[in-house]
């Protein structure tokens, strides 16, 4: 177990490391390229990876069905098993990234007539979107076996190798592009950077398992002994579908009810949220392998204990995180763009249940996965055909806000229900009534916490827009109060509270 934990703590170190460093040169580089290379390369380079983005949805669920496969070979040490697997994902990637390379070269036959009145020309549009081609299918056909880093909690080998390469890349895209002010020098860099990554981390693969020997050729003759890869990759394909339309559909459907112009100032919450989500996240999600190798080990006991640790967890980051949102966001947006972008407030109150929602479900889906339970695709077609039509019907009265309750309405359905439900019943065993008289505790708690931290910072005479150093004081006296509320109540009523506590002390130790 202390391995296990170990790793987790290593992987949420590292991606905390390298997402504040990302964080800091993406702010620092955007305004570089903008000023040296123009708005409309910056925009193509956007427009091209979306694309991309769309052609990759080839790939949905291979990589996670491979994963969950990987669990079991690896916690028994099985290397012949391991190799199996490896040449069967090595097979289907060559597969996927023969389809993505075909594909590719059909979509950009449409590109004179797409970019043909752009001033940049089509020789860089071209160039520009064949090297990110390039650099995507590198990891088709080259760098896949990275996976079983991941599923053998070494994410942190991954995040380390490709982050560096990438922070090195555009560091010295922003000399080039402040010196020489070339398209091509640019889009070649980050090709290349892209390739000397993929060769860096295939021989750290070689160092940490020397043993592990794949053959592609033999994947299409061992798939057939594994079938279950393939039927588990269709039923994951339909549930990343689901996301992929889902996490697209917001701003279509506010521009098709609202206008083009809400749609950037919904933008501006959403930015904000994404960003702060994408730093709790690349913590929390550092334990996904590790929840995979204790499924795979059997001790129900344990398994149990953890399940608890981390959803306490989950919602406590949960509250954090919509007590926050909810206090600080509209005077920051004030004072970073000005009091007309502010939206109503209840559009944020909607925001922020969704946020919750999905800020805590982690450890239910984690589960799932290490259970290797997809097999109900018909809750990703229930779940979309109710954001849908109820969104078409609210979108249209209440505009943003009956978009936000499309959302809501599905994920209550699906995510707080159903989820739980499947896990408890085919993979847990367990009484469905169990896990609702644990986690609504941490419900309880979060709601109490909220309304009493809003009270109480209402009664505190200060001005959260006056000034960015009003507002970082604000913040910090606000979730201050949150804090010592929220953690006292944890203690008390939460299931898996005074594990995690003891975990705590005695890493200290």
């Amino acid at each position: 177990m202390g391995g296990r934990v170990q790793k987790s703590i290593l992987n949420a170190k590292v991606n905390m490391l390298f997402y504040f460093l990302s964080l800091f040169l993406a702010f620092y580089s955007r305004k570089i390229f903008l000023d040296c290379l123009g708005a409309e390369f910056i925009g193509l380079n956007g427009t091209l990876g979306n694309i991309l983005g769309y052609l990759n949805l080839a790939e949905l669920g291979i990589s996670s069905c491979i994963s969950y496969f990987l669990f079991k070979p690896l916690q028994t040490d099985n290397r012949e098993e391991i190799g199996e697997i490896m040449s069967v994902f090595g097979y289907l990637y060559r597969v996927i990234g023969r389809i993505i390379l075909i594909a590719g070269i059909v979509v950009s036959l449409s590109f004179p007539w797409v970019f043909g009145h752009t001033e940049l020309g089509l020789g860089i549009v071209y160039f520009s979107f064949f090297s990110i081609l390039g650099s995507s299918l590198i990891g088709y056909f080259i760098n896949y076996r990275q996976i079983i880093l991941a599923a053998d909690q070494k994410k942190y080998v991954v995040t380390a190798y490709m982050q560096t390469a990438n922070l090195l890349k555009i560091a010295l895209q922003i000399v080039l592009a402040y010196t020489y002010k070339n398209l091509y020098l640019w889009v070649a860099v980050e090709f290349v950077f892209g390739l000397i990554g993929c060769i860096l981390l295939n021989w750290r693969i070689n160092k940490v398992y020397p043993w592990l020997r794949t053959d592609k050729g033999r994947g299409r003759e061992l798939l057939k002994k594994y079938p279950d890869i393939l039927k588990n990759t269709k039923q994951i394909f339909v549930h990343r579908i689901k996301d992929f339309i889902l996490g697209k559909s917001d701003e279509l459907f506010i521009f098709a009810f609202v206008s083009l112009k809400m749609v950037a100032y919904y933008g501006n919450y959403t930015i904000i949220v994404t960003r702060v989500g994408q730093f709790f996240s690349s913590v929390l999600d550092s334990i996904s392998a590790g929840i995979g190798n204790l499924v795979a080990e059997g001790d129900h006991e344990n398994m149990m204990k953890v399940f608890w640790e981390a959803t306490t967890i989950r919602h406590f980051v949960a509250g954090f995180l919509c007590f926050a949102i909810y206090h600080f966001i509209e005077p920051f947006i004030t004072l970073w763009l000005g009091a007309e972008y502010i939206l109503d407030r209840e559009i944020l109150v909607l925001l922020i249940m969704t946020i919750y929602i999905n800020s805590s479900r982690g450890v239910v889906d984690m589960y799932n996965h290490a259970h290797g339970l997809y097999g109900d695709v018909w809750a990703a077609w229930t779940e979309l055909a109710i954001n849908v039509s109820v969104t078409l019907v609210a979108g249209y009265f209440w505009g943003i806000a009956g978009i936000l309750t499309g959302k809501l309405a599905s994920m209550c359905t699906i995510v707080l229900l159903w989820k739980p439900y499947y896990l408890f019943r085919d993979g847990l065993h367990l009484p469905y009534a169990n896990y609702w008289l644990g986690v609504s505790r941490n419900y309880m708690v979060s709601a109490v916490s909220f309304v009493a931290a809003h009270f109480l910072l209402k009664l505190v005479p200060m001005d959260g827009s006056s000034s960015f150093l009003a507002w970082i004081l604000f913040c910090v006296t606000g979730q201050t109060i949150y804090l010592l509320i929220n953690l006292t109540l944890i203690m008390l009523c939460c299931k898996g509270a005074k594990d995690s506590l003891n975990r705590i002390r005695k890493r200290s130790l």
